[in-house]
């Protein structure tokens, strides 16, 4: 009986070994040979599909990154829970950070990335939620948002980006990781931390505060 092509499935199985073998040998060191071999398909079908080697890897890295997106929107109103959500991500996928960092090494700080204009775009969405938790007074503007973004992933992407500097500084053993997150996710707070508190209902009046002074007289 003649077997039935999927070309979907063919996709997915290309997509995936793909995956594997940039994350392990970045976009240089990647070979199509293994690629195909470890998908099961044709050498031609992935050129087919995905065009070359370097077009095959933005095409694996933007899908990577619009499955994080979706797993783990951008979260301003909750920050602390939406840095736990994507630590956890990371965790559980770190194939993701790895294909960044080959990107770097690969692309370095001059030269554009094939798909910098859809990259600035995709980036810009989150840098927006950021900027209306600002604007709505959730959190603090004193950092703008774009930076603000760069700063908390940055912060939470880190020890899984650097497993062993992780291990060096923070320590190996599990209530070790736990502390280092907990102190990820308050250095967190205290960046979007506004001085007067969340803001909900437009800016506030000029006067005393509320809870007026405190007990122990000025210092």
């Amino acid at each position: 009986m003649a077997t039935t092509r999927d070309p979907e499935a063919t996709r997915a199985r290309i997509f995936d070994a793909a995956v594997a073998e940039f994350a392990r040998h970045g976009i240089a060191g990647a070979r199509i040979d293994r690629i195909a071999a470890e998908a099961k398909a044709n050498k031609q079908l992935i050129y087919a599909y995905f065009g070359n080697k370097a077009e095959l890897f933005s095409q694996v890295l933007g899908r990577s990154m619009v499955d994080l997106a979706s797993a783990v929107p951008v979260d301003p109103d909750d920050i602390e829970g939406w840095l736990d959500r994507l630590m956890d991500y990371h965790a559980a996928h770190p194939e993701l950070l790895r294909l960044l960092y080959w990107e770097g090494i690969e692309y370095g700080s001059t030269e554009l990335l094939p798909d910098e204009a859809q990259r600035q775009k995709h980036y810009a969405l989150k840098v927006a939620a950021v900027q209306d938790a600002q604007d709505r007074g959730v959190i603090s503007d004193a950092i703008p948002a774009r930076d603000l973004f760069f700063l908390l992933i940055a912060m939470a992407n880190w020890a899984a980006f650097v497993p062993q500097m992780s291990r060096i500084l923070a320590g190996s053993e599990d209530t070790d990781r736990d502390r280092l997150r907990a102190s990820i996710k308050e250095a967190a707070r205290r960046m979007v931390a506004r001085e007067d508190g969340p803001r909900e209902d437009g800016p506030r009046e000029d006067g005393p505060r509320e809870d007026g002074p405190r007990e122990d007289g000025p210092r």
